[in-house]
């Protein structure tokens, strides 16, 4: 019986499965019937993926594909199960369209609305689902015969509302923010402030963040924000402990000891600010969770005590899941693969009586999620009080850790044995593998997307604004089978309609603006996709060039205005280093370069030669000015982009990035605080005071005047002029935007490194 896999006649392996001759038709065709790419282009040309590799793709999507009489077998099975299937496990549609649903023409169909109404469909061969039917998610029934069917019905907005107008705002890693009142690591507390400063001081308009997910306990602990236990929960390590309120019912003793945990506290905010230190979550976790503990046993008044019972039921089994596997992560450590057997399972009725045996611990970490919770609501709060027009920005990681809460309550939505990842380009040659179980298609839609819409619920809950890191995971996602290097995957789709629809829905309901990371590679036609719906993307000044001429700057009335335009992110050079070159010289001493230190050099030096010319010939520097920050942002101003992003430690001339891709132990990613152009740490107070924030703030300030119309001078094009006196184009009303493609730049795979966990 002959099998799918690229070996030679002795079994040993010769090639990567890309490397092989491409996969029987058969195959691929049961690969397509299951949303399984069998190419990938990697800006070259089409790649065929192995046989070997769709094997154990559609393996891990419980089809059998091992042997030829298996792939028929399989193949006709789902033809069969299509043909009997009365109605497709989850319907999404969008409000104010009529929609067709094919269903046998004896079917009686009828709609149960989440508010306890009831509508009944005429029978047809083609039933149409009503243009009218309100928001939300509904249940859809259908009887024929003596078959019965019901399936999820979710009406999502057709788009999401625009914003408020243009805004610009501040880009911020929380733990990096320290304050004299933290821990050694920047808080929520920090959080508030940063966003009082911001938006009453400067007038900006939101603080975007990464994302607070609960990190995966252990020491020592990963610091990386995108590989979490669990995105539906924040990380306790973020609570300012102060600021519990049971913290003023301690009993004097209780107090003495959280007092002197402070001051331990106090030592490592001294070791970070004063001796160049390293921020040491696990040190702080240590003190804060001593605290914690002594504050939970704090009596709660009845208005308190009434509030967390209402939290606990909103959050409902989640919750209940959450609280039971940290509790049980504490007793047999952070990896759930190798818990005892009857503990692998959240449904197990072993885990019932484990919960019950550690019920104190259970509690306790129930009580820790509504903290975070409360303290979150509270900091966006605190940036709405400061006037900002959008607020705090929550960034969605792409995945979570395989080990995880996450992983182990929704084993049955996420993909076993499969890691998700980037194929081979022209930045990478050896792919990308990010650890990170990817959802099942099948399985999720099978749940009426469920998981999915609590874990955006959750996300959004505090937020003005949503970031969806590698939003292009809602079309596809590279999947990388165990076992197998990251140049053998092969690209799973998921339905777009679906999982944008859910994303609207419920980014809607929470009054939300959604901003998806699109840099990378992008397949033709994602942009505007995501324009359509409202989703705004994101546009880094080093990347937009025209590509499909010879790759010239992108003059600032070619931007998309849909999206957030930044000079860098946490894992690109900030401004300084690139302005200084030390982004080049950082990598050489680490080994990274791929070409000569000339070369990398010389190239820099061109790619700034190319900026300076650009922004003198519009007007925005001096010929004798050297380039800088300042003249970068006006740049972004003169673009139509809704929402203009600050690196926050740009404002300061801190030369390092927060994290280096293709590191590990060689760089202290996610570890460093904000420092000055000397590399000297500073607080939030000291930052806000800093010459060079006050200097940037007076620029951006420029942005709300356009927008109000004062300080604006006519130009001749109908726009306004700039700081230096450059034309700059009138901001584009929100019912004239166009999504047409050359409103957005063209993808440059060649150009632009794709992004994956890391952000």
């Amino acid at each position: 019986m002959a099998a799918y896999l690229d070996r030679d006649e002795t079994g040993s392996r010769q090639v990567p499965a890309q490397d092989a001759p491409p996969p029987p038709p058969e195959l691929v065709a049961l690969a397509h019937a299951h949303g399984v790419d069998s190419t990938y282009d990697p800006g070259s040309g089409p790649v065929p993926v192995g046989a070997r590799t769709l094997v154990a793709v559609l393996a891990a999507l419980g089809v059998e594909a091992g042997t030829p009489e298996a792939v028929r077998e399989s193949m006709e099975r789902h033809l069969a199960e299509a043909k009997a299937r009365l109605l497709p496990p989850s319907v999404v549609v969008r409000a104010g369209r009529r929609t067709a649903l094919d269903v046998p023409a004896d079917a009686r169909v009828s709609i149960e609305l989440e508010d306890g109404g009831e509508w009944t469909l005429p029978a047809a061969r083609s039933h149409w689902l009503p243009a009218d039917l309100p928001l939300g998610r509904h249940r859809l029934l259908a009887v024929a015969g003596e078959r019965r069917a019901e399936a999820a019905l979710i009406v999502a907005p057709e788009r999401l509302d625009g914003l408020r107008g243009r805004s610009w705002g501040f880009l911020a890693q929380l733990y990096s923010v320290l304050s004299e009142r933290s821990w050694g690591m920047g808080d929520l507390g920090d959080l508030a402030e940063l966003a009082q400063w911001a938006g009453a001081g400067l007038g900006a308009g939101f603080v975007q963040i990464n994302p607070l997910h609960a990190a995966l306990p252990g020491v020592p602990s990963d610091p990386s924000p995108y590989r979490p236990s669990s995105r539906r929960f924040a990380d306790p390590v973020h609570l300012r402990v102060e600021a519990v309120p049971e913290y003023a019912y301690l009993r004097p003793g209780q107090r003495g000891r959280v007092e002197d945990l402070a001051r331990r506290a106090g030592l490592l905010r001294a070791e970070v600010l004063e001796h160049d230190g390293l921020i040491d979550r696990d040190a702080v976790w240590t003190l804060k969770c001593e605290a914690l503990e002594l504050l939970h046993q704090a009596p709660r008044g009845v208005g308190r005590e009434a509030a967390y019972r209402a939290y606990v039921r909103r959050e409902g089994a989640w919750l209940e899941k959450y609280a039971v596997w940290s509790a049980l992560a504490e007793a047999h450590g952070s990896d759930w693969h190798a818990w005892p057997k009857g503990l692998r399972r959240p449904d197990s009725p072993h885990v019932t009586l484990a919960g019950g045996e550690l019920a104190d611990r259970v509690e306790f970490h129930r009580w820790l999620a509504w903290q975070v919770d409360e303290q979150l609501g509270q900091a966006q709060q605190a940036a709405e009080r400061a006037g900002m027009t959008v607020g705090l920005i929550h960034d969605l990681a792409v995945g979570v850790h395989p080990n995880g809460a996450d992983a182990w309550a929704l084993q049955d939505v996420l993909a076993t044995g499969i890691s998700t990842g980037a194929p081979p380009d022209a930045f990478n040659a050896h792919g990308q593998d990010w650890g990170l179980p990817p959802w099942r298609p099948d399985a999720l839609a099978a749940a009426g997307y469920a998981p999915y819409a609590e874990l955006l619920r959750s996300a959004a809950r505090h937020a003005g604004a949503l970031r969806i890191d590698h939003v292009m995971g809602l079309f596809r996602l590279w999947w990388v089978p165990e076992g197998h290097r990251p140049t053998e995957g092969a690209y799973v789709r998921y339905d777009a309609e679906a999982m944008l629809g859910v994303l609207a829905l419920e980014a809607h309901r929470a009054g939300t603006a959604v901003i998806g990371e699109d840099l990378g590679t992008v397949e033709p036609g994602v942009r505007e996709v995501l324009a359509a719906r409202g989703i705004l993307g994101t546009s880094v000044l080093w990347f937009e060039r025209d590509w499909q001429a010879k790759g010239e700057i992108l003059p600032p009335a070619r931007w998309r205005a849909d999206c957030l335009a930044t000079l860098t992110t946490h894992d690109l050079p900030s401004t300084a280093a690139r302005l200084s070159g030390e982004h080049v010289e950082l990598r050489h001493r680490l080994g990274l370069l791929a070409r000569a230190l000339g070369e990398e050099q010389a190239e820099a030096a061109a790619e700034l030669a190319d900026w300076r010319a650009e922004l003198t010939r519009l007007g925005l520097l001096a010929k004798d000015e050297p380039l800088d920050p300042q003249a970068l942002h006006r740049f972004l101003l003169a673009t139509p982009a809704e929402l203009v992003g600050v690196w926050l430690p740009d404002t300061v001339g801190d030369p390092r990035p927060q994290n280096l891709p293709g590191t590990w132990d060689q760089y202290p990613n996610w570890r460093l605080p904000v420092a000055d152009a000397a590399g000297q740490p500073l607080t939030l107070d000291r930052l806000a005071a800093a010459p060079g924030t006050a200097a940037l703030a007076s620029v951006l300030a420029g942005l709300n005047r356009a927008e109000d119309g004062t300080d604006a001078v006519p130009a001749e094009d109908g726009g306004s002029t700039g700081p230096t006196g450059a034309a700059l184009p009138a901001p584009v009303p929100a019912s004239h935007r166009t999504t047409a493609p050359g409103t957005a730049p063209a993808t440059a795979p060649a150009a632009v490194p794709a992004t994956g966990p890391e952000g």
